[in-house]
């Protein structure tokens, strides 16, 4: 296994480097990308949006936020009339606060990070560059630090959240990141390191990094959703007091580890890795079955080409050619009509527009290189 995490992980070690190809270089591959693809916009155009370019409105703007990005990050432009009536629509959640959300929303870090990638994929000419530095400002007016009576000492220091008390989780925070790194901040800057507090916090590992009271009581290595607040784990506590760790946030907090700067020599990347070298599994989310399958996707696949690794080798040594084996899972689920739904409708996975809009960000991570 050590021989294993060596070549898993080569590309950890120095974040620029690539790896060779070693995937992708059939056409029917390549074919199966491009159909999926096509489909999925497809059902896009004629049954997901709505006249005012919304995807389920009634649910939040954050869903048409993630499906735009999705059709932008698949090559087409803001002017396409399929992306341009969605950034319309999102334009009018621009608040004067710098915030992007609904309303008296009880979510508006997650609906401004969301927006966040979505506007700056589609800024290409500059057209949200004020938008999105006032955005950066609400952010970071909003994760859980000084400001609001916390110090390092305190569990929910540098997370954000969401709700009615705003309590940080990972899941939240790892849209913080993925938002900051968009808005232009590097690895060192002080929003995402204070949220590296958190997010090291989040893990089944006790250190100087962590010392909460749930660390020692699961030390596998993986990830949960929260420690503050009295601690919660969407996968349940174990016998013994402790929060289970699951695949979903596992992939988010080594995805947020990784944009924080650290390396695959630092403990908390190397115990995440093992966890997930151990829960290799693409039909289910390890540790939650079918519970938010494609939003575990979607991590999977982020986590993984953050990491710059080609080959993931599992606990019993196979090597995972990862983007090969994704591709393959999500083309064999999308429905007839060119849609991905969870049957699990858990956060809102029972919604198409949202699951399709997850399984596109996903599918982008497997585009075949051409040769």
């Amino acid at each position: 296994m050590i021989a294993g995490f060596r070549v898993a992980f080569c590309g950890l070690l120095v974040l620029a480097t690539s790896v060779g190809p070693v995937w992708g270089q059939g056409a029917e591959e390549a074919r199966d990308y491009e159909r999926a693809v096509a489909r999925a916009i497809d059902y896009l155009r004629q049954k997901g949006q709505g006249p005012d370019g919304a995807y389920s409105p009634q649910a939040s703007p954050a869903i048409t936020a993630l499906v735009t990005t999705a059709v932008l990050q698949h090559g087409r432009s803001p002017e396409d009339p399929l992306v341009a009536k969605s950034l319309k629509y999102l334009e009018q959640f621009i608040r004067e606060d710098g915030g992007i959300y609904k309303g008296e929303s009880l979510h508006p870090n997650y609906e401004t990070c969301v927006s966040v990638l979505c506007f700056t994929e589609a800024n290409k000419d500059g057209r949200y560059t004020k938008v999105l530095k006032k955005a950066d400002a609400f952010l970071k007016n909003l994760q859980w630090d000084e400001t609001e009576g916390k110090d390092k000492s305190d569990f929910a220091y540098g997370g954000a959240g969401y709700g009615n008390s705003k309590r940080p989780d990972l899941s939240n925070t790892s849209f913080l990141i993925d938002a900051l790194k968009a808005t232009g901040n590097d690895a060192n800057s002080e929003a995402i390191q204070k949220a590296l507090f958190f997010v090291s916090r989040c893990q089944n590992l006790e250190s100087e990094h962590n010392t909460t009271p749930f660390s020692a009581k699961n030390p596998d290595g993986g990830f949960y959703y929260t420690p503050a607040g009295g601690g919660n784990s969407q996968a349940g506590n174990t016998d013994e007091g402790g929060l289970r760790s699951y695949a979903s946030m596992t992939y988010a907090g080594l995805k947020s580890m990784i944009f924080a700067g650290l390396s695959a020599d630092d403990p908390r990347v190397k115990a995440a890795t093992k966890w997930l070298q151990s829960h290799y599994d693409l039909k289910s989310n390890p540790g939650m079955g079918e519970n938010g399958l494609y939003y575990y996707y979607h991590t999977f696949g982020k986590a993984l080409d953050a990491s710059k690794v080609e080959e993931f080798v599992d606990d019993k040594g196979v090597a995972h050619r990862w983007r090969s084996e994704l591709l393959r899972e999500l083309v064999a689920r999308q429905n007839q009509d060119g849609s991905w739904v969870n049957p699990n409708n858990r956060w809102l996975e029972g919604d198409p527009n949202l699951v399709t809009g997850y399984a596109l960000l996903a599918i982008k991570y497997c585009k075949p290189k051409s040769k």
